[in-house]
C-alpha cells in the first residue's frame, strides 16, 4: 500500500503530496508513519499540543531536504498500528551515505516497544517476546505498542557529508501466508520457508546536504 500525508482528500491535494514527496508504503497493513527533521526542533517536541504543526514549521517533513545544517539535525518519528493488524514492535532510521565512493547504510533502532530502551553501543532494541503459535497462528497480545514516538539524533552525524535518512517500522511477528495455508489444509509447512514474517512500513527519505 501507499500512502500520502495530503492536506485534503482530493485529486490536486494528493498529487502535491506526491510532487513534495510526502509519501510512504506499507507491506498490506495500515501503519501510518510522520518523518520529519530540523534543527529548531526542542528536546520536549514530542509532549507539545502542536506538535505536528510545529515539526512542520521548524524543519521539513519526509520527502524533504535539510540544506547546510548549522547543527546537528532532530528527526521526529511517530508511527500508529493498524488496529486490524498486530501491535508494533520497533521504529529504525536508516542511514544511507558516500565513503570513499561507495554506498554505506547503518540502521538505528530509534524507539522500542513495551517501555524497553535502546541499546547505545548496538543500536538495537532488546527482544520484547512476542510469540507466534505456528498450529494456529495465534499472536501474543500483551506485548507490542498502538504507537511509538520518538525524536532522535545521529550519532555519528557529520556535517560534511551528503546523507539521507528514511524510517522504518516493524511489526510483532505474524504468520507468513504459507503457514496460514498449510494451516488451512492440514498439512505441515514447507521446511524450506519462514513460517513467520514481520509487516512493515516505510518512509520516503529526508535528505541532508551540506
Amino acid at each position: 500500500l501507499t500512502g500520502v500525508w495530503a492536506e485534503e482528500n482530493t485529486r490536486e491535494s494528493i498529487f502535491d503530496a506526491f510532487r513534495r514527496r510526502e509519501t510512504f508504503a506499507t507491506t498490506g497493513p495500515r501503519i501510518r508513519v510522520r518523518f520529519f527533521g530540523g534543527t529548531g526542533y526542542a528536546d520536549d517536541l514530542t509532549s507539545a499540543p502542536d506538535m505536528i504543526a510545529t515539526a512542520y514549521a521548524n524543519g521539513v517533513a519526509m520527502g524533504g531536504e535539510l540544506v547546510a545544517p548549522a547543527e546537528t539535525p532532530k528527526f521526529l518519528v511517530w508511527a500508529v498500528r493498524d488496529p486490524l493488524s498486530a501491535p508494533l514492535q520497533r521504529v529504525q532510521i536508516i542511514k544511507g551515505w558516500l565513503e570513499n565512493g561507495e554506498s554505506s547504510e547503518q540502521v538505528y533502532d530509534v524507539a522500542c516497544s513495551d517501555g524497553l530502551s535502546v541499546d547505545p553501543d548496538t543500536h538495537r532494541c532488546p527482544d520484547n517476546g512476542s510469540t507466534v503459535d505456528l498450529t494456529t497462528c495465534g499472536i501474543s497480545d500483551d506485548v507490542g505498542d498502538t504507537d511509538l514516538l520518538t525524536l532522535w539524533s545521529d550519532p555519528d552525524f557529520d556535517p560534511t557529508e551528503r546523507a539521507f535518512y528514511y524510517v522504518r517500522v516493524l511489526e510483532n511477528p505474524t504468520c507468513r501466508w504459507t503457514t496460514w495455508d498449510a494451516i488451512r489444509a492440514g498439512v505441515e509447512p514447507r521446511p524450506d520457508t519462514p513460517a513467520t514474517l514481520q509487516e512493515r512500513a516505510w518512509s520516503s527519505p529526508i535528505w541532508v546536504i551540506p
